[in-house]
């Protein structure tokens, strides 16, 4: 089979024949790809900015569907031609964060364990996964669709941490990558109509339109020469989908009393950004993390029901497939931003 794998040593993504891996433990489930998305923390794990596995060659991956053709001898909730998504993440079960219900804060699992970012993952035609990683794909969601389940399962976590939010609130998003746009989806879906879309790239606020939502949709420098103006030109919430220190930053100014602000993003780990204490305490400002997708992934499968084609078309979203031997194309397109999101269809 096919399979793009990745080695941290000398940052080589390559192509390569492989053979297709067996089920060798009972709980195992082998899967056949149909769709694997291009995460923005897949770009950063090759530029070598993000943590993966730095012991051996691995096939990248961690947001794909596809359909059961082997279990295991102890799998009883699959059978072959099943359609399913892989949730990468999971938890140890024996630590006391995991004890507690966080298992995205597992220091042997978690982030620290991933599917397609420290073992073998969905870029390729086959892939195994723990059966309790397996989701399966209600017939009326399409295995198109079931591609996003993992960035909207990471979404749907960040929605239960800043919630509530009110309907009516001045929102801010900030970055127009996939997922900026599945935010504007999911902010629309759930009635918001006073949000505003910051992003340089002028071909993604582009794209943007084509949603039909009505959001206001500026670049850095519009949002400064508004901020500039009108001193009480401020938001409720601001949600960083970039991962850009100085747009970052620069949300706090933009924060009202009692604000909230969502770094949804991720940020490289050696970026820095400066924050005034007196700020955060006079305002009594709010920052919140969210760390990937802890017991969201059924979450998602209703959002993903809930949004339909209204909001998850492809075209719409900016989102262009291709196949996995024109993985250099797709990244380039990414990178320029011509493209907000590349999806591998096997």
């Amino acid at each position: 089979m096919e399979a793009l794998n990745f080695t941290l040593k000398n940052k080589r993504l390559e192509l390569e024949q492989v053979p297709i891996p067996k089920v060798t433990e009972k709980d195992q489930v082998l899967i056949k790809v149909a769709y694997a998305g291009i995460c923005g923390t897949d770009l950063h794990i090759i530029e070598g900015e993000f943590p993966c596995n730095p012991n051996k060659t691995f096939t990248l991956g961690h947001e794909f569907a596809g359909t059961v053709v082997e279990i295991g001898a102890d799998v009883n909730i699959f059978k072959k031609g099943d359609k399913v998504a892989v949730d990468p993440n999971s938890g140890c079960f024996c630590c006391d964060h995991c004890h507690v219900g966080n298992p995205h804060f597992c220091n042997n699992g978690g982030i620290n364990n991933t599917i397609g970012i420290f073992q073998n993952g969905g870029w390729a035609n086959y892939a195994l996964a723990p059966v309790h990683q397996v989701y399966k794909v209600p017939d009326y969601i399409t295995l198109e669709q079931a591609a996003l389940l993992e960035p909207l399962s990471c979404l749907t976590h960040g929605w239960d941490v800043i919630s509530p939010v009110i309907i009516g609130q001045k929102i801010l998003i900030t970055g127009a990558g996939i997922i900026g746009n599945l935010w504007v989806c999911n902010l629309h879906l759930h009635g918001h109509r006073n949000v505003t879309v910051s992003e340089p790239n002028r071909k993604r606020l582009e794209m943007l339109k084509k949603l039909n939502t009505g959001y206001k949709l500026l670049t850095p420098d519009e949002l400064k020469k508004n901020q500039e103006a009108d001193p009480n030109y401020l938001f409720d919430l601001v949600i960083d989908c970039s991962g850009y220190a100085p747009a970052i930053e620069h949300a706090v100014s933009l924060l009202a009393k009692g604000g909230k602000l969502c770094i949804f993003g991720v940020a490289s780990p050696h970026a820095d950004i400066k924050i005034k204490p007196f700020d955060v305490y006079f305002k009594e400002l709010k920052i919140f993390g969210v760390l990937i997708n802890p017991f969201s992934f059924p979450k998602s499968i209703g959002l993903i029901e809930a949004m339909g084609d209204r909001y998850l078309n492809y075209e719409n979203l900016g989102i262009k497939t291709f196949s996995l031997k024109d993985y250099k194309e797709a990244i380039a397109l990414l990178k320029t931003g011509t493209i907000a999101k590349a999806i591998f269809k096997m």
